[in-house]
Order: structure tokens, then C-alpha cells, then sequence
């Protein structure tokens, strides 16, 4: 045999034996189908835990979660509560998918059938999917959970404020009747709440068991910490920080109980748990709501105190201990990220507004896929957007008078990287980059409108005639 066809062969016979080496050695730099997390809380504000600063509420929990994961410092939600669940169930912007402000008790309208969720998508790569907790994505059959890709449901349809006129208990006050559902079904009315957190964490805690052996998507909204607040028994009065921080405590015991689990069952390095709030801090509520640190705002404003919250994820292995980054991240990005992971595809038939990160959580990047954030307020108009550090409010901005009134004359600048509390207006010294997110804002409306729905905004989903839930099962009420 010649010598350069007998080097030619022993090559080929090399590169035979080392493919399949190789193809493996690819696949396991591929996380394989990862077992997913949401563990979302009502009215939390950016200070409220120890990782953010709080020297208020004992989270020692959340502590651990932060020193095996990674601090999203600039994780956005929406100001109130339907459109931050709309934008993390849809990956779209609440205007985009017309919910913009939170849907009360027999609501006409909810999340279209026509809508793509994380929770179906998921479903088609084989994951079982339940969800438990606050919903509030519209409380008639056809917008319940079970409807949405969610195998099973566990909670409360809307907010525990919410259920029209209740039973008047012994001192003349009026206890709203809120149901609590099994599925499509009223088990409870009214609900026990002082019990609630402690009854969902048992329910998370038996579908991570009962679907150890197969890849599974758990949501868990927390009824917690929106008022009126009811801390367990094991937990109530023993916080610093009155009820609310009691009901904090208690959270932070549940997610304990949840990250427990999964290292029980060994499976933390398949698993990636995501901690986060919908929305900021119910300011209004005095010492009954939370604190945004060192945030400007709260709840139903657009300021980083009613938007941005407090956010940890982690997924040992995977996901760097003890690391943060500030780089803008979404609710938005939770659907096109945990797809990709499961090694499916994002539907193109409607646009989303959400990207995937994962090559931000995994270090691979430190650089944000979006090229700009925006602001939304309840009546669908921009109140402000974001790009790298620098935040221009286009709007008036709702801000309670202990914060300081502002004037709103002309568009205001911040830089959000040297004036997190956005005290300092500095569009006078930036025009051009004034006139660059001016340009953003513009390109937004074109898309979703500026006053009304634009070519990008799709329908909600209705129905003719609704029932309140509670009728159902021969109870009446307004």
C-alpha cells in the first residue's frame, strides 16, 4: 500500500472512531431538558429580601438561593399585576396582547386562546406543567390555567382583595367570599387565607415528587405579600417587620421548602428555579406594603420602584454561584428562554417581545439581547424606556407625595448607573441620546400605537356573558 493512501485511511479510521466522541462531548455542553421554576410574589418590592439589601425581613432562604445562583439587578416586571402575569405567561408586552390593568372578578375578557403560553409550549416537549397560586389572567373557564397549557391548578383566580360582597362575620365586617380552585373547580368559599402559603407549598412540593423522573414546569404565583395579609400561624407575629415582614418570612420558608425538595429528590442540577415579583411595592399601604430600597416609586408606577424587582436565579452547575448581573432582563424573556431549553421553537406565526438569555445566565455573555426596554403605564401609553444605563421618561410619572412631587416639564434623562434612585435629570448634557430612545419610543408606537392599538396589538380573549365562579356551586354574589 502506498504511504500516502495508507496515512489517508488510518485519518479517515480516526476521525470514524472520534465523531461519535465528539458529537457526545457537544451534546453535553447542551443542557438537556432542565426542569423549570417560577416562583412569582405579589407586591414584593426590590427591598424586601436579603439579597437586596433588606435589613427588615429574615430571608435566609432566598440568602442561600442568591449564594448558589446569579442577582438579576435589573429584572423588569410591569407596574400592576394582569400585565406583568400577561407579559410572563405570553413573552409580549401587556399592550401588545391587550391587558394592560388588572381584570376583577367576572371579567368579560381575559388571555386569548389564540395566545401561545410558556406553559403550552412546554407541554409539547413532553413537560408536565402545573400551575399554583394567583392567576388573575381572567377568572371565566375559558381563561383558567387548564385552558393555557397547565395540566393542573391549584390557587386563587385573582387577588385576595378581590370577590365582591361576603359573609359579615360577628363584628359587621364583611369577608370577601374568594374561591379557591381545584382545576375548573371552587373546593373553598371563602377561602381559609392564613393557611394558603402553606397549603401551595405543600401542592408544589407533591408535583416536583409525583414528577421527579420526567422534565416538569412548575409556575408558582404567590398570593403573598399583596394585602390584605395573612402570614401563617407558624409565622405570624414573628418578624421584625410586623405582618408584612411575617408574610415575607413566610415565603422564604416556602421557597426553602421547594429548593429542599429538589435536593432531596438529587434533582438541583437538572432544575432551574427562578425567584421574582410582578410588580413593585404597594407603597400606599404604609406598613402594610413593602419597600423598593433604594428604587424611586412603588406599585402602579413606572419609576424602577414599581417596575424593577428583586430577582434570583439558580441552577447549580449551570448557572454561576454567587454571580449578578445588571444587564436589563424581562418577565418577556421567560418564555423564549425556557423553550429554547427544552429544545423547542417559538411559534412565528404572532411576534413576542421577549429574548432569549440564556447565554446571559449561563456567563456566556454579559451583554443584554435587548436593545431596548420600554415602560407601559394602565391607559397602554410609553411613560418611559430603557437602554443600557440610560432611562428617558417621555410621560408623567405617578409618585406618592412622601417621595417628592416632580416636574414633569419636557422629557427627563437619567443614568441609571450613577442615579439609581433617578434624582437627576440629565438631558440637557445628552441630547443625542435624548434623541436616540425619542427614536425607540416612535418605532414602539408605530407598532403598538401611541393613544389607541396600533397594527402590533392583538385581541384579548371574551366571552358574551360571564358568570361569576362562585355561582357555580349555588353561591350568589355582586
Amino acid at each position: 500500500m502506498k504511504p500516502i493512501l495508507k496515512k489517508h485511511l488510518i485519518t479517515q479510521l480516526a476521525l470514524l472512531l472520534l465523531a461519535p466522541l465528539t458529537a457526545l462531548a457537544a451534546a453535553e455542553t447542551r443542557p438537556a431538558q432542565p426542569n423549570l421554576v417560577v416562583i412569582l410574589v405579589d407586591d414584593m418590592g426590590y427591598g424586601d429580601i436579603g439579597p437586596f439589601g433588606s435589613k427588615l425581613n429574615r430571608t435566609p432562604n432566598l440568602d442561600r438561593m442568591a449564594a448558589e445562583g446569579m442577582r438579576l439587578t435589573s429584572f423588569y416586571g410591569a407596574p400592576v399585576c394582569t400585565p406583568s402575569r400577561a407579559q410572563m405567561m405570553t413573552g409580549c408586552y401587556a399592550k401588545r396582547v391587550s391587558l394592560p390593568r388588572p381584570l376583577y372578578p367576572s371579567s368579560p375578557i381575559g388571555i386569548s386562546p389564540r395566545e401561545h403560553t410558556v406553559a403550552e409550549l412546554l407541554k409539547q416537549q413532553g413537560y408536565a406543567t402545573m400551575a399554583i397560586g394567583k392567576w388573575h389572567l381572567g377568572d371565566q373557564p375559558e381563561f383558567l390555567p387548564t385552558q393555557h397549557g397547565f395540566e393542573q391548578y391549584y390557587g386563587l383566580p385573582y387577588s385576595n382583595d378581590m370577590g365582591g360582597n361576603g359573609k359579615t362575620n360577628a363584628n359587621g365586617k364583611i369577608i370577601p367570599l374568594l374561591p379557591l380552585v381545584r382545576d375548573t373547580h371552587v373546593i373553598e368559599a371563602p377561602v381559609n387565607q392564613d393557611t394558603l402559603t402553606e397549603r401551595y407549598t405543600a401542592e408544589a412540593v407533591k408535583f416536583i415528587t409525583a414528577h421527579q423522573a420526567r422534565p416538569f414546569f412548575l409556575y408558582f404565583p404567590h398570593t403573598a405579600v399583596h394585602t390584605p395579609l395573612h402570614p401563617g400561624p407558624n409565622f405570624k407575629g414573628k418578624s421584625a417587620n410586623g405582618r408584612y415582614g411575617d408574610w415575607v418570612e413566610e415565603v422564604d420558608w416556602s421557597v426553602g421548602r421547594v429548593l429542599d425538595t429538589l435536593k432531596a429528590l438529587q434533582l438541583d442540577a437538572k432544575t432551574l428555579v427562578l425567584f421574582t415579583s410582578d410588580n413593585g411595592p404597594w407603597l400606599s399601604q404604609g406598613t402594610n406594603g413593602g419597600t423598593a430600597g433604594p428604587l424611586r416609586g412603588g406599585k402602579s408606577s413606572t419609576w424602577e420602584g414599581g417596575v424593577r424587582e428583586p430577582t434570583i436565579v439558580r441552577w447549580p452547575g449551570r448557572i454561576a454561584a454567587g454571580s449578578a448581573s445588571d444587564a436589563i432582563v424581562s418577565e418577556l424573556d421567560v418564555l423564549p428562554t425556557f423553550v429554547r431549553l427544552a429544545g423547542g421553537s417559538v411559534p412565528t406565526d404572532h411576534p413576542i417581545d421577549g429574548q432569549d438569555v440564556w447565554p446571559l445566565l449561563a456567563g456566556q455573555t454579559q451583554e443584554s439581547p435587548r436593545e431596548a426596554f420600554f415602560y407601559f403605564n394602565e391607559n397602554n401609553r410609553i411613560e418611559a424606556v430603557r437602554a443600557g444605563p440610560w432611562k428617558l421618561a417621555i410621560a408623567p410619572q405617578a409618585l406618592p407625595k412622601a417621595q417628592g412631587m416632580v416636574n414633569h416639564t419636557g422629557p427627563r434623562l437619567y443614568n441609571l448607573a450613577t442615579d439609581l434612585g433617578e434624582m437627576t435629570d440629565v438631558a440637557a448634557q445628552h441630547p443625542d441620546v435624548v434623541a436616540r430612545l425619542q427614536q425607540q419610543v416612535q418605532q414602539m408606537d408605530a407598532d403598538l400605537g401611541e393613544k389607541s392599538a396600533g397594527p402590533g396589538v392583538r385581541a384579548p380573549g371574551q366571552v358574551a356573558d360571564p358568570k361569576p365562579l362562585l355561582k357555580r356551586i349555588g353561591i350568589e354574589y355582586d
